[in-house]
């Protein structure tokens, strides 16, 4: 038997902004009813601040699914889409005071709805998650090689027992357990050479950069509907190509030298200098 906090009870029994707004102007789903879970998020959105004044959702699953969903839309209330996007499936879990490690996924279909939510609102319309795109790995759940590699790297996961967690993948038939072995010790040995420094070969960090960009750092590019992409690699100097709403904004320089060039230090090299084309 899982032992729930007070507050995840609290949400579970008394469920806050249960339903769904009329002429919403942001919504998005997650999940599916034939595999347990599933989300709705309906967002009233003041067009001149962006501030979400309304948020409402409709959840198909658990307690912690129903508490989780229950208080991320607590949270993003009165907040901006740009405050909202920063929110992780870790500060849902830890505003619940905590989730068992076998009922994370709900905290991350949280973060998820909410990130498609956004993408709709900016125009950036994809008929399935982002990381959808990816090479499906379990096909109980559809959870693909992507969202597979970016759960792991989010929340620094050791073992396919903590993968099955965040993901559900491998929590159906089991068949993929041996494929999300091999991901999880890929992702686990760059982790362990990024800290001791061991050098890459010049393919090698071409195709981290390319990986990195595609799965962590255009996410979140994507909330305000923008994207990079590599240009170049000379050394250490990373040339980066800002594409949509970053191409041409002010702020574009802040966000390489405040968030493409620390994530791609941690990530993949710290010695890295990444430069815009």
């Amino acid at each position: 038997m899982w032992e729930y906090t007070d507050k995840v009870k609290d949400h579970f029994i008394n469920p806050r902004n249960v339903g769904e707004i009329e002429n919403p102007d942001a919504e998005a789903m997650t999940g599916s009813i034939v595999c347990g879970d599933a989300l709705k998020l309906t967002l009233k959105i003041n067009k001149d601040t962006e501030v979400i004044e309304d948020a409402k959702f409709q959840t198909f699953g658990c307690a912690s699914a129903i508490a989780s969903s229950s208080i991320l839309t607590e949270m993003i209330k009165g907040k901006t889409l740009t405050e909202a996007a920063n929110i992780t499936n870790k500060d849902i879990a830890m505003e619940l005071g905590g989730l068992p490690d076998e009922k994370m996924h709900c905290s991350v279909m949280g973060m998820e709805t909410l990130e498609l939510a956004i993408n709709n609102y900016r125009g950036i319309v994809t008929e399935e998650h982002e990381e959808d795109e990816g090479a499906i790995i379990c096909k109980c759940y559809g959870v693909t090689d992507t969202k597979i590699k970016r759960v792991i790297r989010e929340n620094k996961l050791q073992t396919v027992e903590e993968v099955t967690f965040y993901t559900k993948a491998g929590g159906g038939c089991g068949a993929c357990l041996p494929q999300l072995e091999d991901i999880l010790n890929e992702e686990l040995a760059e982790r362990q050479r990024i800290a001791d420094n061991a050098p890459m070969t010049t393919v090698q960090k071409i195709k981290r950069i390319e990986d990195i960009l595609d799965t962590v750092i255009n996410p979140m590019l994507k909330m305000d509907g923008g994207s990079c992409k590599l240009i170049d690699l000379q050394g250490n100097k990373v040339v980066i190509e800002f594409k949509g709403a970053c191409s041409g904004c002010g702020a574009s320089k802040n966000t390489l030298k405040g968030f493409v060039e620390p994530k791609l230090q941690e990530l993949v090299d710290k010695n890295l200098e990444v430069v815009s084309a």
